[in-house]
């Protein structure tokens, strides 16, 4: 790491999260819990529950109130991480310095891994939350911003322009130009379901099913500045915003704070985006505890292929900036000491 941080509150995010279980009434799927605790416990700077618990204490909101929702976060994180790692996805095979989920597990059981941690984030946000006294319509608030975050119009959208955007370049790089789509426009007659007359689009080879052409899903690329802004607003910067909207939502307030609060947490998240892009470049495996240049292995697209090195870096420093300053009209400095700690370190983080 690189800079002071707000240690007390990882320390107490960590001690909390390893005290949390996940217990199944068969015995057997213990070997689930296994795998879900083995990537949730595996460390990392956990910026998101500490952005929320941070987030709460300039509020003035007791940190018991807001952990459960801290907590849930990190279980959603995790799980995208899990996901991220995948053959299908990034397909790496080190996260935070030991081997990933589905490494450690096979790519089934890290699968049900990730889509457990994410049930289990919103039974104990509303379960544990109301255990610490938050009101239940504060709590209802709070989850649908998080799914919303983490749906379609958030983290999982983000990740589907990623994946679509590497076909769309693969798909350029070997002249084949674009796949066959559905077609968006079509009639409601042509979406029926299907029959006799109306059969399934058969199986690929070696998928299970019926061997034959598939229906390609539309890709698109990452052509213009502004497409690499909203993937990442999407892919990283939904759940950062929602570390900080969520924690506005269980302590109920909703004025100029809650306009200027979530302002700063749009600039973060993109900050973050764009120093983890740098640090790609720049990075070492052992400062990551992943493998370095992945982006480039992968054709990706980032703000430094986009700006160059130099460029990202001068937005990095205007991003802290406007965050910075956002983050002053919002809360009184007095109050604000771990939210301004940890602005500065995502500015200057090494990993």
């Amino acid at each position: 790491m690189s800079g002071p941080y707000p240690d007390d509150l990882r320390a107490a995010v960590d001690a909390y999260l390893t005290a949390l279980r996940f217990p199944a009434r068969a015995p057997a799927v213990g070997g689930l819990e296994e795998a879900m605790r083995y990537s949730l416990l595996a460390g990392g700077k956990r910026i998101r529950p500490v952005l929320a618990l941070a987030t709460a204490r300039a509020l003035g909101l007791d940190q018991r109130a807001a952990m459960p929702l801290a907590a849930a976060i990190e279980l959603i994180h995790t799980y995208s991480l899990i996901h991220d790692d995948l053959p299908a996805m990034d397909d790496d095979d080190l996260r935070r310095g030991r081997p990933t989920c589905h490494v450690a597990f096979g790519e089934d059981v890290a699968i049900l891994a990730g889509d457990a941690l994410y049930a289990e984030a919103f039974k104990h946000l509303l379960t544990a939350g109301l255990a610490a006294g938050v009101p239940a319509e504060n709590l209802l608030v709070a989850a649908a911003e998080l799914a919303d975050a983490t749906g379609v119009d958030g983290m999982v959208g983000g990740q589907f322009l990623d994946v679509t955007a590497d076909k769309a370049l693969a798909a350029a790089e070997s002249g084949a130009g674009d796949p066959v789509g559905f077609d968006a426009a079509a009639s409601p007659a042509d979406d029926v379901a299907p029959g006799p007359e109306t059969p399934l689009p058969a199986a690929a080879p070696g998928s299970g099913g019926p061997a034959g052409p598939t229906v390609a899903v539309p890709v698109a690329p990452v052509v213009t500045a502004e497409d690499l802004r909203v993937l990442h607003e999407l892919k990283t910067g939904r759940l950062i915003g929602a570390s900080v909207g969520c924690v506005l939502a269980i302590a109920g307030v909703d004025d100029d704070r809650a306009a200027a609060l979530r302002g700063f947490a749009a600039d973060l998240g993109v900050l973050f985006q764009v120093v983890d892009d740098i640090l790609d470049v720049t990075g070492t495996d052992l400062d990551l505890g992943k493998p370095q240049g992945s982006d480039e292995r992968h054709g990706k697209r980032t703000y430094v292929t986009e700006y160059g090195l130099d460029g990202a870096r001068s937005m990095a420093t205007e991003l802290h900036d406007a965050a910075s300053t956002a983050l002053r009209s919002a809360v009184p400095s007095t109050g604000a000491e771990d939210l301004h700690t940890l602005t500065a370190f995502i500015h200057t983080r090494t990993n």
